[in-house]
């Protein structure tokens, strides 16, 4: 068994695999707690749309495993331009995992994914 990280922002992409689940999810966190530090936190102009930090994706790292090539969980979460940060299912088709109250989005991740 094993887990693939992908991390991705601006141009830069990244990948790391992990033995374990726990291994992968303590990493993930990691990570998207240092990219929404490092989130930009203004609007963007396009010529025709203006888009608030919140409504762009800073950052997007994901989770796939434990199969290699055709892995059965798909998982992650996305950091916004304001610094929040969402967790979904899913790969093409993105459902946002529900926080319970006083829950942050990485325990949410990791229960959805438990």
């Amino acid at each position: 068994m094993r887990w693939k990280l992908t991390v991705r922002f601006g141009p830069k992409v990244k990948q790391s695999t992990f033995a374990t689940l726990d291994l992968a999810l303590q990493e993930l966190e990691d990570r998207a707690r240092e990219l929404a530090d490092d989130a930009p936190r203004q609007p963007v102009n396009a010529k025709i749309r203006r888009f608030e930090p919140s409504q762009q994706v800073f950052a997007r790292l994901e989770l796939s495993g434990p199969e290699r090539f055709f892995p059965s969980v798909h998982a992650g979460l996305d950091v916004r331009g304001d610094g929040s940060i969402e967790a979904y299912r899913g790969r093409v088709r993105r459902e946002l995992i529900e926080e319970r109250q006083d829950e942050s989005p990485y325990a949410a991740l990791r229960r959805s994914l438990s």
